[in-house]
């Protein structure tokens, strides 16, 4: 690759219109002013647009551009792109390249086509792209060394509800930022003007090989498996984690890497995960709604990076049963604009009151809004991961640590003592340099874990937009900073730091059900969390009711992040989108199991059937093993018949349902779970077939290629 030879610095973010960017293509004037309206938040004037519009124009243009896009996230869970070159017609017929603050700040789009949970009818088709301006503009480059540019939007309807999952992200962000400020103020931090949310997420992937991928009607309909039995080997050796990676995979890699740099993009951390075949990227921090676009990004560039190396890249949360799924490991933080980590305990955390009170208001409002939580990381391929151990169950908790919990049993018993010195281990050889001990062991069982000075949420799906955990997270605990800040208002100034101390001990004593710093994967633990009053949302069907309740509605209302129609819109597109899924699902399964499956044992059995024949004209005793075997297929090949038919049955009915509720909850509990009757079949099938009577790849070919 041509980059190979330059340091990264050379090149990284040059396909974004960043910081350094602007300020050679626009004047020092605009330069400042733009930047006052992204640190402030303040109205975006058309004069200010059309001199933004004209210097992205040229550097776009400088780059190869012929056209732009306003790029953004609907409710699908995807992004969605509509071209417009820079040719226009003037007045005089001539034809001249124009992008204008018009054309950079808004776009039209037709609503319609994107769902709006009965926000919009078909008829009432206009809505609107907004530019995010926080979130920087970039190019992709295409054939011929031409390019297209993206600008980041929010999307909403033409009656201003929004549409996409951006723009409640936007929102969450600003009522953190303004509850947040509030609270610091009140704390004496008189000069925070801003709090912001930080997230990096950890993107977790599988890469197989594009000839197995194109043998496989499941994966390219479904992204996943609907058939397959265990390879002789899984993932039961540890041997993949961190494992030397193959050459085909590290070059897929470094292409990816460079990539992302381009694009500004910081990958920082890339390793074998747990499963075959599995793998993950991490990026270094930043705020929530860049990193929510980013990793949008990040996903889109592995496909088709991977399509390079004759490879496909699977985001789905479980391609392959039985062995590990993939994640989106989501880590929040808080940060000012002095440069205070809310979440950092310092070297004296019994001391630190704003993190003790910053701690117990992101405990407390998870244990409120623990359903909420659930409900944020809620999609179908996340069903076939959550509570598998292999990531967190369904019960909501948080994971401090036994020295931080110290730190807090002691800070309630009114000892200042600190429990949390720097320790150090001893690896026993003496050319060996000392380590520092982190003040708590990493807890990988935990849906919602302390890691230092950020908050781990281990629950969203591979395949999921950071955008909707991280605007549950921003604003329950906007909402909490809120309460904190009415109680402290009411007080004389002299009397807040005395108020402070008791609002942290009461929030803990209330909220602290929800810490748990054991085995979250303990069938005990399942038990314990029922007597404490946790609730277990085992499925994305159940957790949707919870967007709608009252209290629900109250908070997002409150904060001015989503109101009742929204709220109403969203439950009925999850729902809808279930259902969909489970549908493909069910059509594709019907469809391999009537034109690949049944006619491959068919054939083989009709192969062991002639050569029965052939041996009983011999000596009828010579038959016996392929008598047995045709027995087995006989039996297997009735019982998926007539599991075939029960799904039809089923699947038609399911179909008639009146409602997206009732749809849904009989796709859950009558079509796939008879899916996987049809699949325990198939797959015992597939263990006695030799691999040349099989119509795809086996697990094998697919988790161990070269």
């Amino acid at each position: 690759m041509e980059n190979n030879k330059k340091r990264i610095t050379d090149y990284f973010g040059e396909y974004v219109f960043n910081d350094d960017v602007m300020q050679e293509y626009m004047s020092e004037d605009t330069y400042k002013e733009l930047h006052e309206v992204m640190d402030s938040g303040k109205p975006l004037g058309l004069d200010l647009a059309n001199r933004v519009a004209a210097s992205m124009k040229e550097w776009a243009m400088n780059n190869g551009a012929t056209h732009y896009t306003h790029w953004f996230q609907p409710l699908t869970g995807a992004t969605a792109e509509k071209h417009d070159s820079f040719i226009s017609i003037d007045k005089h017929g001539k034809t001249i390249l124009e992008f204008t603050g018009k054309n950079l700040s808004k776009g039209e789009a037709d609503a319609s086509s994107f769902p709006s949970g009965g926000i919009r009818a078909v008829f009432e088709a206009r809505g609107y792209t907004v530019w995010d301006c926080s979130s920087p503009a970039f190019i992709k480059k295409i054939a011929n060394d031409r390019a297209i540019l993206y600008i980041p939007t929010a999307f909403c309807s033409y009656t201003g509800e929004a549409l996409d999952k951006k723009t409640p992200l936007l929102r969450s962000m600003e009522a953190l930022n303004r509850e947040g400020v509030r609270l610091m103020h009140l704390l004496g931090y008189n000069d925070v003007n801003k709090v912001v949310a930080n997230v990096g997420g950890e993107q977790e992937y599988f890469l197989i090989d594009k000839k197995h991928y194109e043998k496989r009607t499941d994966l390219k309909f479904t992204g996943r498996t609907l058939f397959g039995s265990n390879a002789p080997k899984g993932q039961e050796q540890n041997d993949q984690y961190y494992a030397s990676i193959k050459t085909r995979v590290s070059n897929f890699m470094a292409e990816l890497n460079d990539e992302l740099w381009k694009l500004g993009i910081t990958a920082k951390t890339q390793h074998n995960e747990a499963a075959p075949a599995q793998h993950e990227l991490a990026p270094i921090f930043c705020t929530a709604n860049i990193a929510t676009d980013q990793n949008q990004i990040i996903m889109d560039t592995m496909k088709k990076v991977a399509e390079k190396f004759d490879l496909v890249c699977l985001l789905h949360e479980k391609p392959f049963a039985n062995v590990n799924g993939s994640g989106k490991h989501n880590n929040w933080s808080m940060l000012t604009d002095t440069g205070i980590n809310l979440l950092k305990p310092g070297k004296k955390p019994s001391e630190n009151i704003l993190f003790l009170l910053s701690l117990m208001a992101v405990i407390s409002g998870v244990d409120e809004y623990a359903d909420l939580i659930r409900a944020s990381a809620a999609n179908p391929g996340n069903e076939h991961r959550l509570g598998g151990h292999e990531a967190p169950p369904c019960i909501i908790s948080v994971y401090i640590g036994e020295d931080l919990q110290a730190v807090i049993d002691n800070f309630i018993a009114g000892n200042s003592s600190d429990v949390m010195q720097k320790q150090f281990i001893n690896t026993g050889v003496n050319y060996l340099a000392e380590l520092s001990k982190d003040t708590s062991d990493r807890n990988r069982t935990s849906p919602f874990a302390f890691t230092g000075n950020k908050f781990e949420f281990r629950m969203v799906g591979s395949s999921a937009t950071l955008a909707n955990p991280n605007t549950t997270i921003n604003t329950i605990v906007a909402e909490m900073f809120s309460r904190i800040a009415d109680e402290l208002e009411l007080v004389d100034e002299r009397l807040r730091d005395k108020m402070v101390v008791d609002i942290i001990k009461r929030l803990y004593a209330k909220h602290n059900r929800v810490i748990f710093n054991g085995n979250n994967y303990s069938t005990d633990w399942i038990k314990e969390a029922r007597r404490r009053g946790l609730r277990n949302i085992k499925s994305c069907v159940d957790a949707y009711e919870y967007l709608i309740e009252r209290r629900s509605v109250n908070l997002f209302e409150k904060h001015k992040v989503m109101s009742e129609v929204e709220l109403l819109s969203r439950r009925e597109i999850y729902l809808d989108i279930y259902n969909k899924i489970i549908n493909v699902e069910a059509r594709t399964m019907l469809m391999m199991v009537k034109h690949e499956i049944i006619p491959a044992i068919i054939d083989y059995k009709d192969k062991l059937a002639n050569a029965i024949i052939k041996l009983n004209k011999i000596d009828s005793t010579y038959s016996n093993v392929e008598q047995n075997l045709l027995k087995n297929f006989v039996e297997i090949l009735d019982n998926i018949y007539a599991d075939l038919l029960e799904l039809e049955r089923v699947h038609s009915q399911a179909l008639k349902a009146n409602t997206n509720r009732r749809k849904a909850i009989l796709f859950r509990d009558q079509v796939v779970a008879q899916m996987e009757k049809i699949r325990v079949n198939v797959d015992n099938a597939e263990k006695l077939l030799p691999k040349d009577a099989l119509p795809f790849p086996n697990y094998a070919d697919m988790l161990f290629y070269e």
